[in-house]
């Protein structure tokens, strides 16, 4: 841990994860996707264990590759839109959304459009301008296809973007992207996260600079770091 300054990251863009990172909807997911288990005759906890952090159609095909993914995509998708219990604003996310100036960041998810879209209504969080979902790429996080997507919305250079990530997944997608990769401990242990360039517990521990030009950077408590490099 680090006892000194604030770290400060120099970034133009800030690109969120969705689920774990803006809002909790663990209890959703595994609640879904071990009900999809159970009509599918598959191990629950494998179900789980895969679906974190990536696409749900990539997550099917992977358990069952006998049947069709687009049909069993709308299968669980429907399971997740249908519950929404337990699922709540995770802490220091508004008040960071509310500092960012405007164009500066966007949602990375991967949820489908749909199903994001749900979450976000019944989290009270606004579309942003730059929205990537699982339907608007054709491979899935740890592929860095949906962050590169992002930071071209963005129009940012990926190097100049921070991607906010829960999952090993996400980050992995996030480094490959060639962004920096800040980890919140939200839903995976720090010891899986290591590939993160740093990591907080929540989002509280980060606060937002702004300059004349718009974003200007991100400042981290020292006492939140898990991580430097």
């Amino acid at each position: 841990m680090s006892t000194g300054s604030p770290l400060e990251i120099d970034v133009r863009g800030v690109l969120f994860d969705m689920d774990g990172v803006l809002m909790s909807s663990l209890g959703s997911v595994e609640r879904s996707w071990r009900s999809y288990a159970h009509a599918r005759s598959l191990d629950p906890e494998l179900a789980i264990k895969l679906a974190h952090g990536r696409r749900a159609i990539e997550t099917v095909r992977a358990l069952r590759p006998d049947l069709d993914a687009e049909s069993e995509l709308r299968v669980i998708e429907d399971l997740e839109v249908g519950d929404n219990q337990g699922l709540v604003v995770l802490p220091g996310v508004r008040k960071m959304l509310a500092s960012l100036p405007e164009g500066s960041w966007g949602i990375v998810t991967s949820a489908t459009d749909r199903l994001a879209r749900s979450r976000l209504a019944f989290a009270g969080i606004a579309i942003p301008k730059y929205f990537v979902t699982a339907d608007m790429v054709v491979q899935g996080k740890p592929h860095p296809e949906p962050y590169l997507l992002g930071t071209a919305m963005l129009k940012v250079p990926a190097e100049q973007c921070v991607v906010i990530e829960d999952a090993p997944a996400g980050v992995a997608a996030g480094k490959a992207a060639r962004c920096q990769v800040l980890a919140v401990l939200t839903t995976h242990p720090a010891a899986t996260l290591t590939a993160a360039d740093w990591r907080v517990e929540t989002l509280e521990d980060v606060k937002v600079k702004t300059g004349p030009s718009g974003l200007m950077g991100l400042r981290i408590k020292p006492s939140a770091l898990g991580q430097e490099k």
